[in-house]
């Protein structure tokens, strides 16, 4: 798995276990690989290739997953354990409207460098069926982590998760997360603000708050999902800022995703008299962030959760995994009620060795 904040390549090691329909899970290896900034500037730069460097990128790219993977097995003493790779790769471009999807990655590389089966490719079939192709992540949060009402990932673009007592009803990408965030703190020569030290020394910027507040997004009904070109365009303004400190922009920057993740959950939440949000990827480990997310949910009912670091750092691969899994036996692993597709679908495709 590769998110869209660029931080490296999520390697997991899961075990997944059904019995009567009931699913469970254990996280037994797992690694993140850190990109080179050789990687990082041709993932990003990824949208904007030529047709014939797009393809090459995609298939180096491929083999540098493959390469990791079997390095991965041998530093974890897994050879002959692992029964397939299920691979999310990187998304490049990502335009539903117009049924496309991309995520980049070449399956069949992979395959010829681990001489395992690979499933990958999993969002293609829910984007030909007219849905968003995302979140993907819901099928997971219905399957293991039934107990939990609401479910946040705050990695790059924060997402949620809304399951109902049966079913998962409902899921979309709230607004921009870690991606705003690190690019505010580049302006420090910085990858990240670690655990929020650097905002929790600002100030928030009603003026800022206002032209964030203001994005179209935000007056769009789920099904709905942003790519990294919708973000970029979105925080743009933010990000280039010169009239204020960037201790201040990080500052309204982590209140305004608490806010925004407050609304969503106030349009969506169930009339319980309590609920359990589960708060997973890189932001929560973002202590400033959390706490301005838990203030404003004081008096809302619903109690904040962050999960072990396991699950916090690799729930989106564990996701991954059942999705390859859910593939490999031909189960439903993408669900229309969340995207908007015509259907549920069965998504991914293999790769043989």
């Amino acid at each position: 798995m590769s998110g869209s904040s660029l931080d490296g390549l999520d390697i997991a090691y899961v075990q997944l276990t059904e019995v009567r329909g009931k699913w469970d899970f254990s996280i037994l290896n797992a690694d993140c690989i850190p990109y080179s900034n050789e990687w990082q500037t041709s993932l990003k730069a990824a949208h904007n290739s030529s047709v014939a460097e797009f393809l090459k990128l995609n298939t180096s790219y491929g083999r540098y997953i493959g390469e990791q993977v079997v390095q991965f097995m041998t530093r974890h003493h897994l050879e002959h354990k692992v029964h397939f790779i299920a691979s999310h790769g990187h998304t490049v471009f990502h335009d539903p409207h117009s049924n496309t999807t991309f995520q980049l990655g070449d399956g069949a590389s992979i395959a010829a460098l681990t001489g395992l089966p690979v499933i990958n490719d999993l969002r293609a079939a829910d984007v030909a069926l007219g849905g968003q192709g995302a979140p993907i992540v819901p099928i997971g949060d219905k399957l293991l982590f039934s107990d939990y009402t609401y479910l946040l990932n705050l990695g790059g673009i924060a997402n949620l998760t809304v399951q109902g007592a049966d079913t998962t009803s409902m899921a979309f990408d709230v607004c921009p997360a870690n991606q705003l965030l690190n690019a505010l703190s580049a302006r420090l020569g910085k990858t990240m603000d670690e655990g929020g030290a650097i905002a929790a020394t600002g100030k928030i910027i009603p003026q800022i708050s206002d032209v964030l507040n203001n994005d179209p997004y935000y007056q769009q009904l789920p099904p709905k999902s942003l790519s990294n070109d919708d973000v970029a365009l979105m925080i743009q303004s933010i990000v280039n800022n010169n009239d204020y400190s960037v201790e201040d922009l990080l500052c309204t920057a982590s209140f305004h995703i608490a806010q925004k993740i407050v609304d969503a959950l106030q349009m969506v939440a169930h009339n319980d008299t309590s609920s359990l949000l589960l708060v997973t990827g890189g932001g929560a480990f973002n202590g400033f962030l959390i706490e301005a997310l838990r203030s404003l949910l004081a008096n809302r009912n619903i109690t904040l959760v962050v999960p072990t670091p396991d699950v916090v750092n690799y729930k989106e691969a564990l996701v991954m995994a059942l999705i390859g899994a859910l593939r490999w036996r031909e189960e439903v692993n993408v669900l229309h009620s969340v995207t908007g597709a015509s259907r549920d679908s069965v998504g991914g495709a293999i790769w043989l060795a």
